[in-house]
């Protein structure tokens, strides 16, 4: 093999059932703020079997197997804004992507699952339906509440996250969601993880 073609050869395609994206800022100084919940649910569903994420382009990605499904973890390399980057080249079908993020409009802790629907604001969320050409994504919304009157929403969700119990609580929440996304359906997840709360 030549040089060059070692120098430009593809990264080797990867083949999964379903896409699990954990949406956050990557860097020490985001990784205890609201906007990073997304991260903290996937690192969740790492720790359970002791998994690593590995480089893979602008994404960092760790293949896992959940009631005979592939699915691929992955956290974008990628700041908030551009998180769709990172799931360029992946041929899953949108219906099999599931985003981890943080919800303005949801209480803090509170988790909740739908398809589909409006990004209201989100500009990650904005960034994947812009590489996935569609909305038609499954999202688990992690509620970090809005800021009280006079805090601008961004230094709201870069500030702290809420810790203790709620949140520890609502992380187990997300990352359980994800799973039973992917082995049970959306109403079956929906009507188990709604009835936490």
């Amino acid at each position: 093999m030549s040089l060059w073609s070692r120098i430009f050869r593809p990264r080797p395609r990867l083949v999964t059932d379903w896409l699990v994206v954990g949406l956050g800022n990557p860097g020490e100084e985001y990784a205890a703020t609201r906007h990073n919940v997304g991260y903290m649910a996937l690192d969740d569903l790492l720790a359970d079997a002791g998994d690593v994420l590995t480089p893979h382009g602008k994404a960092l990605v760790c293949p896992v197997t959940w009631g005979g499904q592939k699915v691929l973890l992955m956290r974008s390399r990628t700041y908030m804004n551009h998180s769709g980057q990172a799931l360029a080249g992946l041929d899953v079908p949108a219906e099999r992507v599931i985003v981890l993020h943080d919800e303005l409009d949801l209480p803090a802790h509170q988790v909740r699952l739908k398809k589909g629907g409006n990004e209201n604001g989100h500009n990650g969320l904005k960034s994947i339906t812009e590489t996935l050409g569609t909305r038609d994504y499954l999202r688990v919304r992690i509620g970090i509440g809005r800021p009280p009157t006079g805090t601008p929403v961004p230094e709201h969700v870069l500030g702290p996250v809420d810790a203790g119990a709620g949140l520890d609580e609502a992380i187990a929440a997300a990352a359980d969601a994800a799973r039973l996304l992917v082995t049970e359906g959306l109403a079956r997840a929906q009507n188990e993880i709604h009835s936490r709360r």
